[in-house]
């Protein structure tokens, strides 16, 4: 029994691929007929998002300086354990 490794494969996302809204018809049998309204489709347009990280930037600052106290403590407890 030889071991050989597998081939690693691409891996792609199980979604559709998206199609454009879509729009419900009435088939006259009662059926309703759903598709693809592709007419109505706009082009996309590419939109600026401005994303406030301020609460972010609070959080790191806080967490630093709760990181460098907790190492100047460690520092100041390594002197009294010799």
């Amino acid at each position: 029994m030889s071991k050989e490794k597998k081939s690693k494969k691409a891996r792609k996302p199980n979604v559709p691929l998206y199609t454009g809204p879509i729009q419900a018809t009435g088939s006259g049998g009662g059926g309703l007929t759903i598709e693809a309204a592709t007419a109505t489709a706009r082009p996309a347009r590419a939109e600026a998002i401005q994303a406030d990280y301020s609460h972010t930037v609070s959080d790191l600052k806080r967490i630093g300086l709760l990181a460098g106290m907790l190492i100047a403590g460690l520092v100041v407890l390594s002197f009294f354990i010799r």
